[in-house]
């Protein structure tokens, strides 16, 4: 966590529900109109820059495109309509747990996540727009690009975030033999005259993890509303399907997540809105893949990185890990793996309550309320609290699938202890994330 007053842009366990730490409003439209061709220069996207270690592509063959250079030719791309945007929360002060009877027990590491926090809007805004690549090899591939600000409207913060996530794709794609189907593919990008920097992303998909819980929570509204004209067999099969779609929603999260760490980096901003989906169809669910994105805020855990002074976007996590008592290399490395799974237990936490609840009764800042400040991470009494509750039987009873196999992984990869939450690799075997237990 961040001491008072800072200014500095962060991801924390505490905002992880917002797209790299932001909230996310996009339109749901995808039509070309008027499209046009940038005549910008040619942006070299990772370029020598003295705010960030930085490093140059110069037609470097990666990932899903290891066959082909990165796109770093404006007149390569064709841009249209602007889809979206977001932002970042600026965390400008906190207020500390009160320490006394209400903290016994608990260590400073489980002190700093129970903070009350100011936040500010961020400087950096980031633009969606769609898109599509007009000629070479990627020619009629529709892409996406997300446009960060120049360093005149968005500061040196947008320039290293953009670095940072093209720096994470380039060590993700960089292994043909070993590609992640979990993973979004970055096929290039270009800067303007005006610098701002756009990074260009395959279309995996229009819809994300929140808009599938959005949508799944409304047909349990239904449900309530409409009551008995519903066949009972109806709500059987819908849930049998709903509780289907979600295992292999988290299977492939916790794959690319497997791959990301496995790779050496962090994604430190994981959250519904980071997950893309190619379907929110449950009948669909055979065809579902989901992608991990939104890699702004990720982390480079090479030793050469870790022993190196901490760049100004990852400040926050080297200061948490120390004050949970962290202070080798090694333990700096084990603290910040188990952080992104704690931010994983919360995502797991959130797709296995609000797509089985009615629209309305539980959310993201809901649930990590609930586990966190009510019942300080003890799952067994947040599991006795739900049960009482009607609108939130249904996510129990998924939970409770296999002997409560869901509460067992949560409670582990939400252990108050940094050191005894299991590794990414140790939760995609576990047989609630495997769908052993459907």
């Amino acid at each position: 966590m961040v001491g008072p007053t800072s200014t500095m842009l962060v991801v924390t366990a505490s905002n992880w529900f917002f797209s790299g730490g932001g909230l996310m409003t996009t339109k749901k439209t995808y039509i070309l109109d008027n499209p046009f061709i940038f005549e910008h220069r040619l942006l070299r996207i990772v370029k020598k820059s003295k705010c960030s270690n930085q490093i140059s592509t110069g037609g470097k063959r990666i990932g899903h495109s290891s066959m082909e250079a990165l796109l770093t030719d404006p007149e390569d791309f064709q841009v249209g309509r602007f889809v979206g945007s977001y932002g970042f929360m600026n965390v400008t002060s906190y207020s500390s747990f009160q320490s006394g009877a209400g903290a016994v027990g608990y260590s400073s590491e489980d002190v700093g996540r129970f903070k009350v926090q100011d936040v500010g809007e961020g400087e950096v805004k980031i633009r969606l727009y769609e898109g599509r690549v007009v000629q070479g090899p990627w020619k009629g591939t529709s892409v996406f690009f997300k446009v960060y600000p120049g360093r005149r409207a968005g500061g040196i913060d947008a320039d290293m975030m953009a670095t940072n996530e093209l720096n994470a794709h380039t060590s993700l794609q960089d292994d043909g033999k070993d590609e992640s189907k979990n993973i979004q593919v970055l096929l290039g990008g270009f800067e303007t005259k005006t610098g701002e920097q756009w990074l260009a992303f395959r279309d995996h998909g229009k819809y994300n993890a929140s808009d599938y819980a959005k949508t799944a929570s409304e047909s349990i509204s239904s449900f309530a509303i409409e009551g008995l004209s519903w066949n009972p067999f109806d709500k059987v099969q819908l849930l049998k399907r709903r509780r289907f779609f979600v295992t292999k929603l988290l299977n492939g999260i916790m794959t690319g997540l497997a791959y990301i760490h496995d790779h050496h980096r962090l994604h430190q901003s994981l959250g519904p809105t980071s997950i893309v989906l190619n379907t929110i169809a449950e009948k669909e669910a055979v065809y579902l893949t989901p992608r991990i994105r939104d890699f702004a805020f990720s982390v480079d855990m090479r030793h050469s990185s870790l022993v190196a002074i901490p760049g100004r976007l990852s400040e926050g996590l080297w200061r948490r890990a120390k004050a949970a008592g962290a202070f080798t290399v090694l333990e700096k490395r084990s603290f910040a793996f188990a952080d992104d799974i704690y931010e994983a237990g919360l995502l797991i936490a959130y797709l296995s309550f609000v797509p089985f609840c009615e629209a309305g009764s539980m959310d993201g800042l809901s649930i990590q309320r609930l586990l966190e400040n009510t019942f300080k991470l003890d799952l067994e009494a947040a599991r006795e609290y739900c049960l009482a509750d009607d609108r939130l039987v249904e996510a129990v009873n998924f939970l409770d699938s296999g002997d409560g196999a869901g509460w067992q992984l949560l409670q582990a990869m939400l252990n108050p202890d940094f050191r005894q939450r299991p590794i990414a690799e140790a939760v995609l075997n576990h047989r609630f994330i495997t769908g052993a237990v459907l």
